[in-house]
């Protein structure tokens, strides 16, 4: 179980760019993030349901079909991720966990001191062109090589999807665990 901030937490390897705010962003700049954001986080729940299998019924008369239609319009999308991925500047993936609180990751690079107002953006999936792009304030570490931020007040309907596909992780890495030990 990974936490952070006293929840559960999403823990990945992600391509992640933060950027220090010399101004704090105007309303409609955190209107059109908040938008992309929402969406984006959608389109991850679709994809994470449908590449896993969540909610199948194996027993219809075209589940092994739809499986079948499933598997490769994932691997579509994989491609299409790949593509995508080759022709934008991502920058460099690292080790992070993030919630609806905020987010902790590795670094070797220089960061902003707390207190600095900072804009994160996370790439989730190669597949998806737009990153989640959070704002909010570095929090002071006294780990080497770590940094943490902690994020402004997210709208709720952010804030809900964040911790669905935080909670869809860690339920699945549990029935990793559980069928691990069965086996």
């Amino acid at each position: 179980t990974i936490i952070l901030h006293q929840e559960l937490a999403y823990a990945d390897t992600l391509p992640l760019k933060l950027t220090t705010l010399t101004t704090a962003p105007d309303a409609g700049t955190l209107t059109s993030w908040a938008e992309k954001n929402f969406r984006l986080l959608q389109a991850c729940a679709a994809l994470d349901e449908s590449s896993h299998g969540d909610g199948q019924d194996e027993s219809t008369p075209h589940a092994l079909d739809l499986q079948r239609i499933d598997l490769k319009l994932n691997m579509l999308l994989d491609l299409l991720g790949l593509l995508v991925a080759s022709n934008q500047a991502r920058p460099a993936p690292c080790a992070l966990r993030f919630n609806a609180q905020g987010l902790v990751w590795q670094t070797s690079d220089a960061v902003p001191g707390g207190g600095t107002a900072v804009t994160a953006e996370l790439y989730l999936r190669d597949s998806l062109v737009h990153p989640l792009t959070l704002t909010g304030v570095m929090q002071a570490t006294d780990v080497p090589g770590l940094a943490n931020m902690r994020f402004d007040e997210l709208p709720e309907n952010i804030a809900d999807h964040i911790k669905r596909m935080v909670f869809r992780r860690h339920r699945r890495q549990v029935a990793v665990a559980r069928s691990a030990r069965r086996a």
